[in-house]
């Protein structure tokens, strides 16, 4: 038996989902790179040495053009990693993502078999994706709490990173639901409020 909170949650993902269906290719590729610019003027990101990133879906803004900008200022530089034998995912140093990246579980681009895992605690940063964020730094994922279970384990600065259409007045969230410290849209960075 559904829970409300999961109710409303997936009341939330049709919502979200629909609207960002809506987006048009253009707008979607420009609200992206003012993401990306605006993420480099942030201190969290000028100062951090390593940077979990994602690899991101058709419906999540691109950052990933970031990745190998990063590589190339020194900065460590790695992506989750699907591992079948505990049903989680580990945080794997990328650093040629030519050679270093592949397709990997539910078709989303990995770090290939042989790239070095990093202890998710010793991450300055966390670029983290969702279906909908509020300004309170609550995040709804996508369902399978992937990300609710990595997210504990890391100790840096967690920041959400979504399209202005992701964000709500209020996201329902359950005890196991990690919150983020910074939200992070096209056209602003928020410090979440507590």
């Amino acid at each position: 038996m559904k829970t409300e909170i999961q109710e409303a949650k997936g009341v939330l993902r049709q919502k979200i989902r629909a609207a960002l269906k809506n987006l048009l290719p253009e707008k979607r590729a420009a609200d992206s790179a003012k993401v990306r610019a605006l993420l480099k003027q942030q201190p969290f990101w000028q100062t951090t040495s390593s940077i979990l990133f994602f690899a991101p879906l058709p419906d999540e803004v691109d950052v990933w053009p970031l990745l190998e900008e990063s590589l190339a200022g020194g900065k460590i530089a790695a992506l989750p990693l699907f591992d079948a034998g505990s049903n989680d995912y580990l945080a794997c140093r990328v650093q040629n993502p030519q050679n270093d990246i592949g397709p990997g579980q539910f078709g989303i681009r990995e770090p290939k078999a042989g790239c070095p895992e990093i202890p998710l605690e010793r991450l300055g940063l966390i670029l983290v994706p969702g279906v909908a964020f509020d300004l309170h730094g609550r995040r709804l994922g996508r369902g399978r709490g992937y990300y609710d279970r990595l997210l504990p384990e890391t100790h840096g600065i967690k920041c959400g990173i979504a399209f202005g259409e992701q964000i709500v007045d209020a996201v329902p969230t359950g005890r196991l639901d990690v919150r983020m410290d910074f939200i992070l849209t096209p056209t602003r960075c928020v410090r979440a409020e507590e």
